[in-house]
């Protein structure tokens, strides 16, 4: 691949585009390179966020997502326990460990997924398939005193290109993520959870609400406009027996 920077700039910032003049990289076209993965490439190596996750140090840029929110809705603090569904790369599991304060003994933060993250400061990694029968007990056995504040779940689905069976598997794994918080949350807890408009099933939604005492949809800004993903916010664990699966 040749690149070529069409404008020059300098100086630093705090955050994507902060203060800094981007650099616009022109992706010259491959023979072999098809459209779509030639308009991909132009993205990523123009997107502000990807930029500004290899300056932070963040695994992805998916890290400013939940940075986003939680500055907005202040949901992380020193010392609770999160656990972190559906976490490679990790960039998520690295926003939680450093606002629970993890690294310095006060937090916890437990990672799950199948594809394996590198280790990250103050993090539990388990390289495991949050799907599979016993990941939810061994989530359990690793948390200080066996609840958590907040449950995390970014997870998404492979597509297989039918848009009605993306849906599925991506709100199937939401509501599998939802009956697991409601298990585990100690009261007054936070769940956030990827879904995507048009959108969260009914179903969902009213376990959600009869579990939660708020519960709400959220878009950060580095979620992408043009992109049908948003989070679902629930917070107010009631701490009830109300999350128990329909016989």
């Amino acid at each position: 691949m040749t690149t070529k920077k069409s404008t020059s700039g300098s100086g630093k910032g705090s955050g994507p585009g902060g203060g800094q003049r981007s650099l616009r990289v022109r992706v010259k076209t491959a023979r072999r390179r098809t459209t779509s993965s030639q308009r991909w490439l132009d993205r990523q190596l123009n997107d502000p966020y990807v930029v500004a996750s290899k300056r932070d140090g963040y695994r992805s840029r998916a890290a400013y997502k939940l940075r986003e929110i939680d500055d907005k809705e202040r949901l992380l603090k020193p010392g609770q326990r999160v656990i972190d569904l559906g976490a490679a790369p990790g960039g998520w599991s690295q926003i939680a460990a450093d606002r629970v304060k993890s690294l310095e003994g006060r937090g916890q933060v437990i990672a799950i997924d199948y594809l394996g993250v590198d280790a990250i400061p103050g993090v539990d990694i388990l390289m495991e398939d949050f799907t599979d029968e016993a990941a939810e007990d061994h989530l359990k056995a690793k948390l200080r005193d066996g609840k958590a504040d907040i449950v995390l779940s970014d997870m998404a689905a492979p597509t297989v290109g039918h848009a009605n069976t993306d849906h599925l598997r991506i709100m199937g794994l939401a509501e599998a993520a939802a009956y697991f918080a409601c298990d585990v949350l100690s009261p007054g807890g936070v769940f956030l959870c990827k879904v995507f408009q048009g959108g969260t099933e009914r179903d969902l939604l009213d376990l959600l609400k009869r579990n939660f005492r708020s519960v709400k949809h959220v878009k950060p800004p580095a979620s992408r406009s043009d992109s049908a993903e948003l989070y679902v916010l629930a917070t107010g664990f009631r701490g009830t027996t109300a999350a128990a699966r329909d016989e």
